[in-house]
């Protein structure tokens, strides 16, 4: 029997009893799931890259660069040659921000551990503007925030070389409107390491604004910590959530496979 469990308060769930995770049935219940809790966990799920991209197609178009549509994520540049650049996901983010469409959801299933750290942690923007006085959600409404790849590297690497600033600056900046409405009619907030600077706004205070921002989004009651066990699959709606992976040693082997979905709604 599939039952589903909430995984905190604000947001997740977890299924179990599913013994066919292809079933279209189970898929249609998983989707509005996460639609609703922006979360999803299926412990043990013991996917290979085959079911992993079979599953990720039943929830959409599935992302595809250089022809690869599993991606390695590991901090060992000999299985991911982006090792590097990995380090920005120990700070809060939303996966395409420089991108006119983001991605939709994601998926990871859990081939090697950390022994020592190495968690998934996830915040609801939806929840956290939900939740905010009226007056600082009117306040919001009316922003828009730049967002750069350069940005969010600088929290890794504050002094670049040229050639590192370069490469950061060949992405373009987006700029959209700080609250993202939504076509469903919900509301969530566009913020996270990429989030540079509020259109308009000195510096310091834009600074100020944001960061107070993200405090308040990844509070305990908006968040959730995944502890990552072998096979273990989770996915989330990477539009809704800000995510971040908690620090490990390179050492540790730790390796998730990635799958990205095809987005559907721009930035406003």
């Amino acid at each position: 029997m599939i039952e589903t469990t909430a995984l905190s308060p604000g947001l997740g769930v977890e299924v179990t009893g599913a013994t066919d995770l292809l079933d279209d049935a189970l898929v249609a219940r998983c989707a509005e799931a996460l639609k609703w809790r922006g979360v999803l966990l299926v412990r043990g799920a013991n996917l290979d890259d085959a079911a992993q991209l079979a599953f990720s197609r039943k929830l959409g178009e599935v992302v595809s660069l250089g022809g690869q549509e599993i991606f390695k994520v590991s901090l060992d540049p000999s299985v991911n040659p982006a090792a590097e650049y990995l380090k920005g996901t120990f700070h809060w983010h939303i996966d395409g921000t420089n991108d006119e469409v983001p991605i939709k959801a994601t998926t990871l299933t859990a081939r090697h551990v950390a022994m020592v750290g190495g968690g998934t942690e996830f915040a609801s923007t939806y929840a956290a503007y939900e939740n905010l006085p009226d007056d600082e959600r009117k306040r919001y409404d009316e922003l828009r925030v730049v967002h750069t790849f350069e940005a969010a590297q600088r929290r890794v690497n504050p002094d670049p070389d040229e050639r590192e600033l370069a490469a950061w600056r060949a992405l373009p900046p987006r700029e959209m409107s700080l609250v993202w409405r939504r076509r469903d009619g919900r509301r969530s907030l566009a913020i996270g390491a990429t989030a540079d600077h509020i259109v308009g706004m000195a510096p310091e205070e834009g600074r100020a604004l944001l960061d107070g921002l993200l405090e308040w989004t990844t509070q305990e009651r908006f968040r959730y910590t995944h502890e990552w066990q072998v096979g273990d699959l989770v996915v989330w709606d990477n539009t809704g959530m800000l995510h971040r992976a908690l620090p490990y040693d390179a050492s540790s082997q730790r390796t998730l496979h990635r799958t990205t979905i095809v987005g559907d709604e721009a930035w406003a």
